[in-house]
């Protein structure tokens, strides 16, 4: 019996065993990602296996993908044409060229020209006081701002107010500039027209005599020039003077045809005023020397280019 129990015991042990070994090959042949060590039924242990490769990606990102990827493009769309609109206006804010002028207006943007442009054919002798730096075009006075005026009327003649407002209205209808009256003043600072913290001043005209204004001396009838602000490439004339002999005037005063000429030589130096430089023509009023008393083809075609510059 004790036999019998003896055999029964390790035919028991036996079978366990078997089962251990069977369960310990199960778990071997098991497929796991885990990085651990397992420790084995039997003590030992176990090396981890790997699970199957990873499948490649598919040809077509997951929906999900693509649309992030479409979001971020037109995000990147949007930038790039904001960016290239901020050039675009800023260009056009900056640069003086007619064209650029053209392009503030179809913007909306920018002040508007107070009187029309006068169309010029081109024809006859004309020239500029300065130009705009590595370009051909003429520093001029802004059409959307008025150019303001005042008069000093000492020394003048008596019809001083008829004879300066036919000139002004002569150069202003040339040019399409509006030219603002100021009224009288006792101003008589025709070199400084620059106030306080550099505010440009009223364009002064007035009458003066050498020993006042020693530009006047000899057959000199008057002075007349622009001042202007800017640097070069992005400069105006934002004020000026107009200095007239008074002994000049009154010499004319028994000619015949005194107010013509009168009215003349201050047509000629509003023609300085708003940029005109003088002509070898005699034709022209712009001639230094002036004989004719009404302006020439040139001096229209000059005037005509100085009022439709850019507006400042």
């Amino acid at each position: 019996m004790i036999s019998g129990v003896g055999g029964f015991r390790r035919s028991r042990r036996r079978a366990e065993e078997q089962w251990q070994r069977e369960l310990l090959r199960e778990i071997r042949a098991l497929e796991t990602t885990d990085d651990s060590v397992d420790v084995g039924l039997d003590g030992g242990t176990v090396t981890p296996i790997r699970g199957p490769l990873p499948k490649p990606p598919r040809s077509r990102p997951p929906r999900r993908e693509r649309v992030g990827r479409v979001s971020t493009d037109r995000r990147r769309t949007f930038a790039t044409v904001g960016v290239t609109a901020c050039v675009v206006v800023a260009l056009a804010l900056f640069n003086l060229s007619p064209g650029a002028a053209q392009v503030r207006q179809w913007l909306g943007i920018g002040a508007d020209r107070l009187g029309a442009a006068v169309d010029g054919d081109g024809r006859g002798d004309y020239a500029f006081l300065a130009t705009r730096r590595g370009t051909d075009q003429p520093i001029g006075w802004s059409p959307c701002d008025p150019i303001e005026y005042v008069v000093n009327p000492d020394g003048a003649p008596d019809d001083w107010e008829d004879l300066v407002d036919e000139a002004v209205t002569t150069i202003s209808e040339a040019t399409g500039l509006l030219f603002d009256y100021g009224g009288e003043t006792d101003d008589r600072d025709f070199e400084g027209r620059f106030g306080i913290g550099g505010r440009p001043e009223p364009v002064l005209v007035g009458w003066a005599d050498e020993d006042e204004v020693s530009g006047l001396a000899g057959d000199v009838a008057g002075l007349a020039g622009p001042m202007s602000r800017g640097n070069g490439l992005i400069e105006t004339y934002v004020t000026g003077r107009v200095v007239l002999d008074q002994d000049a005037f009154e010499d004319l005063e028994p000619a015949i045809g005194t107010e013509r000429k009168q009215r003349a030589i201050i047509v000629h130096e509003l023609g300085h005023l708003v940029g005109l430089d003088h002509v070898d023509d005699p034709d022209e009023l712009m001639y230094a020397e002036t004989g004719v008393t009404e302006l020439g083809p040139g001096d229209r075609s000059g005037l005509a280019i100085l009022g439709d510059t850019p507006c400042a």
